[in-house]
């Protein structure tokens, strides 16, 4: 996102509390503040230096599995720090693009692929907090006439993904096959997933700006696990046996959204299929991986 921004010609500010993140992995043309959203008083010390034109909100406890361990952090994280965002950027009249989650949200009764219309269901304290959130933003758009959008995402992946957690499934397989380690497939690999290429995403954000609505970013097709590491494992040209395990607490069986109304809202409609985007995705992290060996 940053990349793209800079791309564009834009002066960009990063906030971020690295508690999942590295330094490094921020551009060096971009402005970096190592900063809590949770915390009201620096954040809008920060908007009042920068006084930023716009905001794309991608800070969260984005864990399903930590949410339900520690709720009452993930709570403050994603509805009280979106808050916060929401009040520092309305001094400065800033649209906010808010980016939630699409699976987490509506549940396992959900039709698929599921539209935004479907009225939300989450198993998770995550998808609770998210759906919390998404309220804060529709009533600041209302209350405010400031146009703030919500990108309801599938399962984002690609290059520069970390393997090091539980969410990042497509990069934590890349990393079991680069070292030869034999993974756990929960609910026995069989569980669906709309896996949007990290690209594609950037390209919706981008578009969202100055939307007011809510969009699921997504390709509108499912993709089990176990055909995730069937063709990560191609790729490598490694036949690994998985270890089956069932879902963990929170988990869902499937997840598909239909991302109809962001095409055509937004004009916007997923280009990298799943094929190509998993290729791309395993040669850049095996680069990185072997970069990160030899050095």
């Amino acid at each position: 996102m940053v990349d793209a921004l800079l791309a564009r010609g834009e002066d960009v500010t990063v906030i971020d509390d690295l508690s999942t993140g590295t330094r490094e992995r921020v551009s060096p043309g971009a402005h970096f503040e190592q900063l809590d959203v949770v915390e009201l008083d620096p954040l809008q010390a920060l908007f009042e230096e920068v006084r930023p034109d716009s905001v794309y909100h991608l800070a969260a406890q984005a864990s399903v599995v930590e949410s339900a361990k520690h709720p009452g952090r993930d709570c403050d994280v994603n509805v009280k720090g979106t808050l916060h965002v929401l009040e520092a950027a309305e001094r400065h009249r800033a649209p906010v693009v808010f980016t939630s989650t699409g699976g987490a949200l509506y549940g396992n009764a959900a039709p698929r692929p599921t539209a935004e219309t479907e009225v939300p269901a989450p198993l998770s304290p995550y998808g609770a907090s998210k759906w919390a959130a998404e309220a804060y933003v529709n009533t600041w758009t209302n209350a405010s006439a400031i146009p703030h959008a919500i990108c309801r995402l599938g399962n984002v992946y690609g290059p520069r993904q970390s393997p090091h957690g539980e969410a990042g499934v497509v990069s934590i397989l890349t990393y079991h096959l680069y070292s030869n380690e034999v993974p756990r497939l929960f609910g026995h690999g069989r569980p669906t997933r709309d896996y949007v290429y990290v690209g594609d995403v950037v390209r919706a954000l981008l578009a969202a700006r100055g939307h007011a609505g809510t969009y699921n970013i997504a390709t509108g097709q499912a993709t089990d696990v176990a055909t995730i590491w069937q063709q990560l494992s191609a790729a490598a040209g490694k036949r690994i046996e998985p270890k089956l395990e069932g879902l963990r607490p929170g988990e869902l069986q499937d997840s598909c959204l239909d991302p109809s109304r962001a095409e055509r809202e937004l004009g916007w409609k997923p280009e990298v299929g799943i094929e190509e985007g998993l290729r791309i995705t395993y040669e850049a992290l095996i680069h990185e991986f072997d970069g990160r060996a030899r050095a």
